[in-house]
């Protein structure tokens, strides 16, 4: 039996695979020290986000200095969205949008996660479960 805390899955958003486009401007950019600045700034900003699901919730906590936690438990999602462009698809990565019946928007919104079907897989096992 798997317990609240048992993780079935973490990560955070990929840098090249979600805009391959922007990372090589930053790359041809770096000469002008322009490319090194952006590309510092995306990094920490896909290291201090996360997406968690454990058994029985799904947390997105971003931030490196201050601190955003969302947490949704399986039982309360009513709406999974993903959404792949023909370059992401290309890499595998793409943006998942998580709602409950309580909210009008989506409360979870993460871009560039590796693997957006499996999430989905995940979530509709535990949601069933």
């Amino acid at each position: 039996m798997k317990k609240a805390t048992d993780t079935l899955y973490t990560a955070s958003p990929s840098m090249f695979k979600n805009h391959p486009l922007f990372f090589i401007l930053c790359i041809l950019l770096i000469p002008y020290l322009v490319g090194l600045l952006l590309l510092a700034i995306w990094w920490l900003q896909c290291k201090s986000t996360f997406l968690t699901i454990t058994s029985q919730t799904v947390t997105l906590r971003k931030g490196l200095l201050s601190k955003h936690i969302n947490e949704i438990r399986h039982r309360d999602i009513k709406n999974i969205q993903i959404h792949q462009s023909l370059l992401d698809r290309i890499f595998r990565v793409g943006r998942i949008g998580l709602s409950t019946a309580g909210q009008s928007d989506i409360e979870i919104l993460v871009s560039g996660l590796p693997e957006p079907y499996r999430i989905k897989t995940l979530l509709e096992s535990s949601i069933v479960n």
